[in-house]
């Protein structure tokens, strides 16, 4: 008798069981469907564009005849000196933004977590760059630096004594007290963590929020100097998501194409990774090369992030 009024209600739950896990698919299965179109399967074709002699005008006769497979555009990319330089540049670039945005993010929430007057309207101005859209931010930095009309060479030749107006957006190096300064790199690292280090201060004003005061109120009572609580209790706290942050600028950075083609479209030493691919991809119409030189961007990236995973994992074992 027992088997047989269990025997329903376990039939029941397995139809509900059954019901639920269709619903859930069916739920999914748009998701599922844009990830496979607009990332699955344009990544498997960079694989395949990669290690194979394509051009763009063979695009349409691809279906026709076979692949020729080689390792023909990543020998040509090795053995290019410009593959080099971009990849040496871009480093430079990604890891002059991280620090700089990073660390001015940091510097901004540490600076306005008292309360004040007016702190909320500086907060709210603190985000415009990032919210700023990208054509109109670079439209008034290339402004300010034209120069012909641009405030900073106006007030350089005016009142700095500059003997002649600097291009700011294609001059490769200057030389400042006897050492080199990569100029336009500069201006594009500035420009980027003008426009990114506010999202920085999100992440790190949320973090510190969710401090407890009674930790700071202890170390307060036993004698700690306001330097001693920031070192010791303070800035500990944050160092999940100050390491979450550079991992993701610098990444975000490496690929970054918009802001550097916007300012310099590769002039004066800017030519990072992501404009090489395009280069390759528009000048040149060698799309094999164009996908070679992103699979070697991802692979740096890949390495990046392997180490992060590494790091963390190292932490949660100590």
């Amino acid at each position: 008798m027992t088997d047989l009024a269990t025997h329903p209600r376990r039939t029941r739950r397995g139809d509900l069981a059954r019901r639920v896990s269709r619903q859930g698919q069916l739920l999914t299965a748009p998701t599922l469907l844009v990830i496979t179109f607009a990332s699955i399967i344009p990544l498997i074709l960079v694989f395949v564009f990669a290690f194979s002699k394509v051009r763009l005008v063979d695009i349409p006769r691809l279906g026709t005849r076979p692949i020729q497979w080689t390792l023909e555009n990543f020998e040509r990319a090795f053995a290019n000196p410009t593959f080099w330089d971009a990849l040496g540049t871009t480093l430079l670039y990604a890891t002059l933004t991280m620090i700089g945005s990073v660390g001015t993010g940091l510097l901004l929430a540490l600076a306005l977590r008292r309360p004040f007057k007016g702190r909320g309207v500086i907060r709210a101005m603190l985000l415009v760059p990032y919210v700023l859209p990208v054509i109109a931010a670079v439209t008034i930095w290339k402004t300010m630096l034209n120069t012909q009309y641009g405030i900073v060479n106006a007030i350089g030749t005016t009142f700095l004594g500059w003997g002649a107006p600097i291009g700011f957006l294609n001059t490769s190096s200057i030389d400042v007290f006897g050492v080199p300064i990569p100029l336009s790199l500069l201006v594009v690292v500035l420009f980027e963590i003008w426009t990114s280090a506010p999202l920085s201060f999100l992440f790190i004003t949320a973090r510190l929020q969710s401090i407890p005061a009674e930790l700071e109120e202890a170390a307060a009572i036993d004698g700690a100097s306001h330097w001693q609580t920031l070192w010791q209790i303070t800035l500990p706290q944050l160092r999940g998501v100050v390491l979450l942050l550079c991992l993701l600028r610098f990444i975000w950075t490496f690929q970054s194409f918009n802001e550097v083609y916007l300012l310099t479209e590769g002039a004066g030493g800017t030519q990072v990774m992501a404009l090489r691919v395009y280069t390759e991809l528009v000048t040149r119409a060698n799309i094999g090369s164009a996908a070679a030189y992103g699979l070697l961007m991802s692979a740096v990236l890949v390495v990046l992030l392997a180490g992060y995973v590494m790091l963390l994992r190292r932490k949660e074992e100590l």
